[in-house]
């Protein structure tokens, strides 16, 4: 049966996810704590992996409960910071800025976060895309896979690249639990699926052989005008303003709505 396999929020825009048992919709209709901070230069651009492969030297862990960040560099040391307070961000941006040799500021937003679409939502993918996706690298693992691609839904029981059927002219949208998401666009990649994320150092000819073997394994019943090239992998969703403030949670049935 189709399931919420995983629920996975990236409180800090580039750092470490956070798995979770469920989450609520926010009112902008992003998961609750996924991109809440983010670190931004002096000019208002966000500082991540697209940005700087520094970011992979930063271990972290994030408790929404208490809102306190631990972090560890391997030539700086180990921080925890108070992200409930205007100080404690401070500190964070000061030590941050160490790391990164650039002046930043971390910034919160609780009502939609710092994703990179402001019109969209949660991004979706099934576990059987990442185990395919893996099995096309030598040293790529299932694990790795995740956090090179860093999906927020994974759902399982259903077959590889099964999020490719909700874009496209007439496409359905499915139900999670109560929760109804359609499909915006499927999530063409950056330069960070291509590197180790533990070690920031690039998968070589990762780009070649992922849009080689995408093309080859492109599903028949998928909509091919919706994708502008092979280097696309995972959803892009939408929850509707009338779903929002729901829960959705790991275990849900998930539902194809034709």
């Amino acid at each position: 049966m189709a399931h919420i396999e995983r629920l996975t929020v990236y409180p800090v825009k580039a750092l470490a996810g956070r798995d979770v048992e469920q989450s609520r919709v926010l009112s902008g209709g992003t998961l609750a704590h996924d991109r809440e901070f983010a670190l931004l230069d002096a000019d208002g651009d966000v500082v991540n992996g697209k940005r700087t492969d520094r970011v992979h030297d930063v271990e972290s862990s994030y408790d929404p409960e208490t809102r306190t960040l631990d972090v560890s560099v391997p030539d700086i040391g180990t921080e925890r910071f108070e992200l409930a307070t205007g100080s404690g961000r401070q500190r964070a941006a000061d030590w941050f800025g160490e790391v990164f040799g650039l002046d930043v500021t971390l910034t919160r937003d609780t009502t939609l976060g710092h994703v990179d679409r402001r019109e969209m939502g949660p991004s979706v993918i099934s576990t059987a895309t990442l185990e395919t996706v893996a099995s096309w690298f030598d040293d790529v693992t299932i694990d790795g896979a995740r956090r090179r691609l860093r999906a927020n839904v994974e759902v399982g029981g259903v077959e590889a690249f099964w999020e490719d059927r909700f874009v496209g002219e007439a496409a359905p949208a499915f139900e999670a639990g109560d929760v109804r998401i359609e499909g915006v666009t499927p999530c063409g990649r950056c330069v960070v699926p291509e590197r180790d994320p533990d070690t920031g150092e690039p998968t070589p000819e990762f780009r070649e052989r992922f849009v080689e073997r995408r093309r080859e394994t492109f599903p028949d019943w998928a909509n091919r005008d919706a994708f502008d090239h092979f280097y696309t992998l995972m959803l892009i969703a939408r929850v509707p303003e009338a779903d929002r403030e729901k829960v959705i949670a790991v275990g849900d049935d998930v539902r194809t709505l034709e």
